[in-house]
C-alpha cells in the first residue's frame, strides 16, 4: 500500500513538473530565429533627393561583422560584463551563486549574475521584467544558444544589439554618436568608455555626467588589467589619455516626426510583417534641408519665447568641492551654438565661471540679462532691478548654457529647457508634397506629432476663409464695414466681441480690417455673408474638422491641426486649387516593383480671381499689418492668429513656391504663453527664419493676377514697416464667447 502511494505521488509530481515545464517553455523561441532577426531587411525611407533618412526594421543600429570590431573593445566588454564568457556554456554558476546570495540579502531579485549569452537571450527574445520565470527562461535559452552558436557569433550578435544610450544600438552606432567615427577606428580608452556604458547607459553617459563616465572607464580598465588583457602601463596610459567626444546634436533626430507620419501611412497599406521584414523602399517628398531648417527655426524660436517669459531657476545642485577636485580626461569639442548642462564654479555680480562638458568658460551678465525676469512656482513674474548674476546663481548650481564662442576662450550664454511646444509643416502648393514637418521641440522629449495631431484654435488665422467667402459674394477689398460696438444675445448669454486694442475705428475697408486683424468688422462681415457660406468654403478648401455654426467661427473658434490649416491655405497659393497633402511618392519592393504610388490630387474649389484677391489682401498683413515680422524680402502672403488668453500663437503664410504654418503653445491647453505673446510676435519670426532658409536657393517669384496674367504692383505701404510703429493696433487677439 505504501509502495502504491509512493508510486502515485512520484507520478503526480513528475506530471506536475512536466506540465509546469511545458507551460513555462512552450513559448521559448527556436535559436534559428536569431537568423530571422538578423537577416530580414526592413523598410528604407528616402528623401526627395534620394538621401536615406530612416529605416523601419526589427534590428536597430548598424550591423557590423565580428572581424571589424576591435579586439580591445571585445576584451573590455567581456572583462566587464562576463569575465568567464570564453569558459562557461551559457550559465556562469559561480556568478549565479553570488547573485542568489545578493538576492537573499536584499529580499528581492537584483538581476545579477547574467552572462553575455543570457543578456543576448533577453535582448533578442525576452521581456525586461525581473521575475523568476523570466530568469529561468533566460537561462534555458542561453544554454540553447551556446549549443547552436559559437562564441564569436554570440558576441557578434550581442555587440550589434546591446544598448549604449542616446539612441545608440550596437557598437557601430555607439561609436559614431560618442566619437564621430566608425568602431574600427576607436582607441583603447574609447573602447573602455563604451564598454562601461552597457551596465547603465544613462548614468555613465559622458554627455550626462563626465565624472561618473570617467570613473566607470577606470573600472573597466582595472577589470581588463586583472584579467591580464592589458598591462598595468597600458591601463595607466589609457586612463590618462583625453577622450575627444563628438558633438551630440539634436539634429540626429531631425527626421523622426516625419518618419513616424510615414510609418503610420505605411500601416494603412501593408501589414507590420511587410513593413519590418519586407525590404520595402519608400520614396518621400521631404526636402532634407528644409526639414533641418524647420527643426532649427522651431527650437531657437521656442527657446527665445521661453526666455521672454522668465527664468525658472537652476535645474539641479551639486557639490562644488567635488567638481573642482575632479580632473576629467574627457574633452568635448563643441560647435558654436551647442547647448549643454553646466556647473557654476564661481559667480560674481558681472560674470560666472561655468564648467560644461569638461570645459571651463565665462558667462557674462550681458548674456544672462533675460533672467532678470524671474518666475516663481505659481508662474508669477518678478523683475529684478539692478540685476546681478548673484541674484540668480550660486556655486554648485546646474544650469543650461549655450556655447556662444569657442576658441582660445569659451564664452557661454544662459539658457533653459523650454516648456513651450510648437510645430511647423510646409507643403508645395501645386502638388501637396510635404517638404518639412516638425511635430515638437524634440522627438526624444516627446513623440507626439503636434503638426498632425494637435487640434488647437487658430484664432485670426481662420479669418482668410471669412474674407474669401465675402469676396465670392461680391465684396471687394475696398468695400467698407463699420468697426463699432456690437452685441449678440444667445439664450441667457450676451457676447460682445472686441478688438485687441479695445478701440473702434469706424468705417474701414475689408483690406484694412484683415491687415490689422480687426475682430469686430470680421464678425459683422461673417454675419452679412452667412456662417453656412463660410463653413462651406472652408470645407471646399479641405478643412474636415467640426466647425461651430455660429458667429464665433469668424474669430477661429474651430480646432484645427497645423497640417489641416496649412493645407487649406494652399488653396490661396495655388490659384483656387485644393491639393491633398502627400508624404509618400511611391513604395517599391526589393526588386523595384512599384507597390504604391501617390500622384498629386488637384481640385478646383475656388475661383482663381477670388484666391488671388485674398492673397493680395494677405500681402498687406505682412507689409504693414500684424505680420510684419514675417517679411522675408520677397512676395509673401499670410496671416497671424492668436486664441483667447494667448494660449495659441499661429502664423500661416506662403510664397508661390511654398506654404508653411507655425503653431506655438503649451500642451496643457489651460496655460497661456504670456500677455502680448501673439502670433505676430511669437510664430511669425519662426516662420520667417524657416522660409528664408528653405527658399534661399529658389528664385524670387511673385503672385500672378489671373485676369491680367501680370505680376501685381507692390503694396502701397513700405515692406519695412513694423506693427509696433503703427497706430492702430498691430496684434489680432480674438474675443470668443464661451459656449
Amino acid at each position: 500500500m505504501k509502495i502504491k502511494i509512493i508510486i502515485i505521488t512520484v507520478i503526480v509530481f513528475i506530471a506536475f513538473v512536466a506540465g509546469a515545464g511545458f507551460a513555462l517553455f512552450r513559448d521559448i523561441p527556436s535559436i534559428k530565429d536569431f537568423d530571422k532577426v538578423k537577416m530580414p531587411q526592413g523598410t528604407k525611407v528616402y528623401a526627395e533627393d534620394g538621401r536615406l533618412i530612416g529605416e523601419f526594421k526589427i534590428q536597430k543600429g548598424i550591423y557590423i561583422p565580428f572581424k571589424q570590431i576591435p579586439k580591445y573593445l571585445i576584451d573590455a566588454v567581456v572583462a566587464t560584463e562576463d569575465s568567464r564568457f570564453w569558459k562557461h556554456k551559457g550559465i556562469d554558476y559561480i556568478g549565479i551563486g553570488r547573485a542568489v546570495v545578493t538576492d537573499i540579502l536584499h529580499m528581492s531579485l537584483k538581476e545579477g549574475g547574467s552572462t553575455i549569452t543570457q543578456q543576448l537571450a533577453k535582448i533578442m527574445f525576452l521581456t525586461p521584467e525581473k521575475t523568476l520565470s523570466r530568469k529561468i527562461k533566460e537561462a534555458y535559452l542561453a544554454m540553447k544558444i551556446e549549443k547552436e552558436l559559437n562564441k564569436e557569433k554570440i558576441l557578434e550578435l550581442y555587440l550589434n544589439n546591446v544598448y549604449f544610450g542616446h539612441g545608440a544600438y550596437g557598437v557601430e552606432m555607439a561609436s559614431r554618436i560618442y566619437f564621430g567615427k566608425s568602431v574600427h577606428q576607436i582607441t583603447l580608452p574609447e573602447a573602455a568608455l563604451l564598454a562601461g556604458l552597457i551596465r547603465a547607459p544613462n548614468i555613465y553617459s559622458p554627455y550626462n555626467d563626465l565624472v561618473k563616465a570617467k570613473q566607470r572607464q577606470e573600472v573597466v580598465l582595472e577589470r581588463m588589467e586583472s584579467e591580464e588583457l592589458i598591462t598595468p602601463n597600458e591601463r595607466k596610459r589609457s586612463f590618462s589619455q583625453p577622450i575627444h567626444l563628438s558633438s551630440l546634436r539634436i539634429s540626429t533626430e531631425n527626421y523622426n516626426y516625419f518618419l513616424e507620419y510615414v510609418r503610420k501611412q505605411l500601416e494603412e497599406n501593408f501589414d507590420i510583417e511587410k513593413i519590418y521584414k519586407g525590404n520595402l523602399k519608400v520614396y518621400t517628398t521631404l526636402d532634407p534641408q528644409a526639414q533641418i531648417s524647420a527643426q532649427r527655426a522651431l527650437q531657437e524660436g521656442l527657446r527665445d519665447i521661453d526666455k521672454r517669459i522668465g527664468w525658472r531657476g537652476p535645474v539641479d545642485k551639486v557639490s562644488i568641492k567635488k567638481e573642482e577636485k575632479e580632473e576629467e580626461k574627457i574633452a568635448f569639442y563643441p560647435s558654436q551654438g551647442d547647448i549643454a548642462r553646466g556647473v557654476v564654479l564661481s559667480v560674481s555680480s558681472n560674470q560666472a565661471i561655468i564648467k560644461a562638458r569638461g570645459l571651463k568658460g565665462r558667462l557674462l551678465i550681458s548674456d544672462a540679462m533675460w533672467a532678470s525676469r524671474v518666475l516663481d512656482q505659481a508662474g508669477k513674474v518678478k523683475v529684478i532691478k539692478n540685476f546681478k548674476l548673484t541674484d540668480i546663481l550660486q556655486p554648485g548650481d546646474v544650469i543650461m548654457v549655450k556655447f556662444k564662442a569657442v576658441g582660445k576662450e569659451i564664452l557661454f550664454s544662459l539658457e533653459q529647457d523650454t516648456e513651450i511646444e510648437g510645430a511647423i509643416v510646409a507643403l508645395e502648393p501645386q502638388t501637396g508634397y510635404i517638404r518639412a514637418m516638425v511635430g515638437g521641440y524634440s522627438f526624444q522629449k516627446g513623440e507626439f506629432n503636434r503638426a498632425v495631431f494637435a487640434k488647437r484654435q487658430p484664432g485670426s488665422a481662420f479669418k482668410p476663409f471669412v474674407y474669401a467667402a465675402a469676396i465670392e459674394k461680391g465684396f471687394t477689398p475696398d468695400s467698407t464695414i463699420p468697426d463699432e460696438p456690437i452685441s449678440y444675445r444667445t439664450g441667457l448669454k450676451e457676447w460682445s466681441p472686441s478688438n485687441y486694442d479695445g478701440e473702434f475705428w469706424g468705417e474701414i475697408s475689408l483690406r484694412t480690417a484683415l491687415a490689422y486683424s480687426r475682430n469686430v468688422p470680421t464678425v459683422k462681415l461673417a454675419e452679412m455673408v452667412g456662417v453656412n457660406s463660410i463653413i462651406e468654403l472652408a470645407r471646399r478648401a479641405g478643412i474636415k474638422s467640426e466647425m461651430p455654426s455660429d458667429l464665433t467661427i469668424a474669430l477661429g473658434s474651430v480646432s484645427l491641426s497645423p497640417l489641416e490649416l496649412t493645407s487649406a491655405y494652399a488653396v490661396f497659393a495655388n490659384g483656387g486649387k485644393k491639393i491633398k497633402p502627400i508624404a509618400i511618392k511611391y513604395v517599391t519592393d526589393g526588386l523595384g516593383k512599384i507597390l504604391v504610388r501617390n500622384e498629386p490630387e488637384v481640385e478646383d474649389v475656388l475661383a482663381a480671381q477670388v484666391a488671388y484677391t485674398v492673397t493680395n489682401m494677405l500681402r498687406d498683413v505682412i507689409s504693414y499689418g500684424t505680420g510684419t515680422r514675417a517679411n522675408i524680402g520677397r512676395p509673401v502672403a499670410g496671416k497671424t492668429g492668436t486664441s483667447n488668453d494667448f494660449k495659441d500663437a499661429w502664423f500661416v503664410g506662403y510664397t508661390p513656391q511654398l506654404v508653411a504654418g507655425v503653431w506655438v503653445g503649451y500642451d496643457d491647453m489651460r496655460k497661456s504663453l504670456a500677455h502680448g505673446e501673439a502670433g505676430g510676435r511669437v510664430s511669425a519670426p519662426i516662420w520667417a527664419q524657416f522660409m528664408k532658409e528653405a527658399l534661399a536657393k529658389k528664385e524670387v517669384q511673385d503672385f500672378i493676377n489671373p485676369d491680367t496674367m501680370q505680376k501685381p504692383s507692390e503694396p502701397s505701404e513700405s515692406d519695412e514697416s513694423d506693427e509696433s510703429l503703427k497706430t492702430p493696433s498691430s496684434t489680432g487677439v480674438d474675443s470668443i464667447m464661451p459656449k
